[in-house]
């Protein structure tokens, strides 16, 4: 039995997920009309049995342009078409007699009605996949959907090595990793945006949780061909042109670390470019642009097949860790939480 519900009742499915989450947890067998019973005995609540009304996806597609601000960034993270895409969004501004995005030019920006939809909407949808995980726990299969923000080093070189093993062990659990800079992935989790992240750096806020589960070594780079000595100090090496990641990266707020506890400042150094990615930055330092101090994860291939060279900075140990990044106020899945097990035992 389908069962749609009047505009006037937004919270309607919500207790309805409730109603049957409660039910199951209780190791009751829940048909569906005990489940429409039991929330119509709520006063004041109304149904309609004919009326189409907006579903789930709708809401999962207009979230994601809200989070994105543009339809073409949110087709591309969907897989979807834009003008799809666009039809969702349009669905629902029919379905609630409003407009949710103001188009302008190549821009949207949320209406007010967007920014009341999009907390109901993001709750809605967060139960909605906790449904679907309770009843996958009594099937002794974990099932879902895993959003992880990863700064640029582990989600290049060190999740997708730990997804694969954890597939192997929960094949129905898929995966989407949101890369970004280490900054970028920490605002995000603490907007609720992300569940988890996982970046090379702390970046103080006390509504957050870092858990340390990785430790890494950063290493000096040059061509070949730019410098021929092997060893030197770190004096001697920001003496030459420096390639450094943006503002933001947390391989940049560690090496800024290290150099200001030699007293060497970033404004001092002879800086030639600052690239967005550790690939660009490999690629400037095999042009001979200048050195860089780079992950040694992010290097290994590069050293390996002498494209790379490294420099042993004398006297200094360049090492950083990883952590996990979740929000205090949240309470991580099933799924999320095996995950972050599963992460901290084989990293």
């Amino acid at each position: 039995m389908v069962i749609y519900f009047t505009r006037n009742q937004p919270n309607f499915f919500m207790v309805s997920l409730l109603t049957l989450c409660c039910a199951l947890r209780n190791g009751e067998q829940l048909h569906a009309s005990v489940l429409v019973a039991r929330v119509l005995i709520l006063p004041g609540v109304w149904y309609n049995v004919t009326a189409p009304r907006m579903d789930i996806h709708h809401l999962r597609v207009f979230v994601t342009v809200f989070r994105n601000r543009s339809f073409s960034r949110a087709s591309e993270e969907l897989h979807l078409t834009q003008p799809t895409v666009s039809d969702h969004v349009k669905a629902l501004e029919e379905e609630l007699h409003c407009r949710l995005f103001d188009r302008l030019g190549r821009s949207i920006v949320p209406t007010r009605e967007a920014d009341i939809l999009y907390s109901h909407a993001a709750e809605i949808i967060e139960k909605t996949d906790a449904l679907k995980e309770l009843i996958g726990q009594f099937k002794k299969e974990i099932t879902g959907e895993l959003i992880v923000g990863a700064s640029t080093i582990p989600g290049t070189y060190v999740i997708p090595r730990i997804i694969a093993g954890f597939k192997k062990r929960y094949p129905s659990v898929s995966f989407q990793i949101v890369e970004s800079d280490s900054k970028a992935v920490i605002e995000k989790v603490l907007r609720h945006e992300l569940l988890l992240g996982m970046v090379g750096a702390k970046m103080g806020h006390g509504q957050l949780t870092f858990t340390p589960v990785l430790e890494e070594e950063l290493i000096a780079v040059s061509s070949p061909s730019l410098i021929k000595a092997h060893e030197m100090s770190l004096e001697e090496l920001t003496g030459f042109p420096m390639i450094l990641r943006e503002e933001g990266s947390g391989t940049r707020k560690e090496i800024q670390r290290i150099l200001e506890g030699r007293g060497i400042l970033l404004d001092e150094l002879k800086v030639v470019g600052y690239f967005g990615s550790t690939d660009a930055v490999k690629q400037a330092v095999k042009a001979g642009l200048g050195v860089s101090i780079v992950s040694e994860l992010a290097v290994r291939d590069e050293l390996k097949y002498k494209l790379l060279k490294k420099i042993k900075v004398k006297g200094v140990q360049m090492k950083r860790k990883f952590y996990t990044v979740t929000h205090r106020k949240r309470t991580l899945p099933f799924a999320y939480s095996l995950f972050m097990e599963y992460l901290k035992a084989h990293v």
